[in-house]
């Protein structure tokens, strides 16, 4: 069981930002009577409310300069990366595992999602006082993708866990209520969704403002990790005919700013603006430069084919002794390797002018992270400035997601093949070979969807609904030159435990997830 209450003021001073006024909110006696003497009087406090569900988005992760949605943090969980300090948690949980003493992105989580389903349940329940016909609709639209959204974090990441729909205003604090299995969490996210899909706008995104095709794809991410593989292929194909969106040309333009704006193939992002809304503490620069938060890993650097499509061993375009020659485009899109100089895009210069391991404080062994990084900045440090978004979905995910859900559904036919196709040609790749098994087709996409997504946070929630995770993860060295640095991934992990402080704040009605 679950208390709510100790979100409450903080969703009011955070979620509605209303900066100015969370004094008065702190000043209001009694406090559950402020959403009637205080908000929801005009049209505008509607608009204050939407931004305030959205806010969310920026919520700290609780790590060393680490918003929530740094989305490469989650990297630093899984075999693809790892880095010098605990960016979202990432390095202790890889080392020493995940606890109910965790904190990072495992208490925030947990936290912020309760904090932004609370602002969007207040939202539910009273926008109507201020809005009607279609613009109310689509605002309703929204906060209910935005809980949906959270309800789905919180499904993936903790199982079994507490609903809550109604206006926190109306709760009595004194009662308790059980959490409840993640197949009726999955079902109210799938419901949520539904209602958004049917009220948002069918336009392709633009402004940050989840629209039609935002919910259809979050819906497609829940039908696939439920394994409801012909209806998650069908809606998919959905997005895929409406034809709103492409896969950009240019596939590093999705993550610097200004290619990000103009990129067709975003549905779904954290918008920064310099020079109001700028990442957490330092620019991105900073923390996968200059503190070297984030480096890949020999393993993930193996997985990339060669040019011709084929593994180094087999290749005829690979040479023995040039190992970052002759691969597949998007490994050099990705990251920074050993030599590289200005015209290779390394951003530094005088005596960094050559990117050299083991120089500067960078691991002996690193495979330094270019993807996120503005290619204008140089010689990165504490001042720098970006404003690149966070890409939450997009269309590529679209396609290699329908290819999963129909080569599991009905095979390798030649719509499967056609998705795959889109995303390697994009990035100059051939087609894969013809008379592929559906087992082996299988293991094509999951290849694609770690070198596609590389440094975007989809690896580590991949590797858990494939039930691979403990094979995957369990031992892995990050490093081959630091052997005795090991990841530790146990089956329990499948449900992350409930932050200590709210099993000792609910107690004894909140239990803990089982394993913990």
């Amino acid at each position: 069981m679950k208390k709510y209450q100790q979100y409450i003021i903080l969703i009011l001073c955070a979620g509605m930002i209303i900066t100015s006024g969370c004094k008065k909110v702190l000043d209001v006696n009694p406090p559950d009577k402020l959403a009637s003497s205080f908000f929801w009087k005009t049209p505008d406090d509607a608009d204050k409310a939407l931004t305030g569900l959205y806010n969310y988005l920026y919520a700290s992760g609780n790590g060393y300069a680490t918003s929530q949605f740094t989305v490469f943090a989650w990297d630093n969980f899984t075999d693809d990366s790892y880095g010098q300090y605990n960016y979202g948690g990432g390095l202790n949980a890889l080392s020493s595992g995940i606890t109910p003493q965790s904190g990072d992105f495992v208490s925030a989580y947990y936290n912020n999602s309760y904090q932004a389903i609370a602002a969007a349940n207040s939202f539910l329940a009273n926008v109507d006082k201020v809005l009607s016909g279609d613009k109310a609709t689509q605002y309703k639209g929204e906060a209910y993708f935005m809980r949906a959204f959270y309800y789905f974090w919180l499904a993936q990441l903790y199982g079994n866990v507490v609903i809550v729909t109604e206006d926190p205003f109306t709760i009595d604090y004194k009662s308790t209520r059980a959490k409840s299995d993640r197949a009726d969490v999955l079902k109210l996210v799938l419901s949520d969704l539904d209602a958004a899909i049917a009220a948002l706008p069918d336009n392709a995104y633009t402004d940050g403002h989840a629209v039609k095709s935002t919910a259809q794809g979050y819906k497609v991410r829940v039908l696939l990790f439920q394994k409801k593989y012909a209806e998650a292929a069908a809606l998919a194909n959905q997005i895929i005919t409406a034809n709103k969106y492409s896969l950009n040309g240019n596939y590093a333009g999705n993550f610097y700013k200004p290619d990000q704006n103009n990129s067709k193939e975003i549905m779904f992002s954290v918008k920064y603006l310099r020079p109001n809304v700028l990442h957490q503490d330092v620019a991105i620069a900073v923390s996968l430069q200059r503190w070297k938060g984030e480096q890949g890993t020999q393993d993930l650097i193996n997985e990339y084919e060669a040019a011709d499509g084929k593994d180094t061993a087999s290749s005829a375009v690979y040479v023995p002794g040039k190992p970052f020659e002759n691969r597949d485009p998007r490994m050099r899109q990705t990251f920074f390797f050993p030599g590289d100089t200005k015209a290779q895009g390394w951003p530094f210069t005088g005596a960094l002018a050559i990117a050299t391991p083991g120089k500067d404080s960078w691991t002996t062994g690193y495979y330094a992270v270019k993807k996120w990084l503005d290619p204008t900045l140089v010689d990165p440090d504490y001042g720098a400035i970006d404003d690149n978004d966070f890409v939450l979905l997009r269309y590529a995910d679209i396609l290699l997601m329908y290819a999963e859900a129909q080569n599991e559904a009905a095979g390798p036919d030649a719509s499967v093949y056609a998705a795959v196709k889109a995303v390697r040609n994009r990035s100059n790749m051939p087609e894969l070979p013809a008379g592929l098994s559906k087992t082996d087709m299988q293991s094509r996409i999951r290849h694609e969807r770690r070198v596609e997504f590389a440094l975007e946070g989809q690896r580590y929630f991949d590797l858990r609904r494939w039930g691979v995770a403990v094979q995957k993860l369990n031992g892995f060295v990050s490093n081959p030159l630091q052997p005795a640095i090991k990841t530790k991934y146990q089956a329990n992990y499948e449900f992350w435990p409930i932050p200590q402080t709210e099993i000792d704040r609910n107690a004894p009605d909140l239990l803990q997830n089982p394993g913990y």
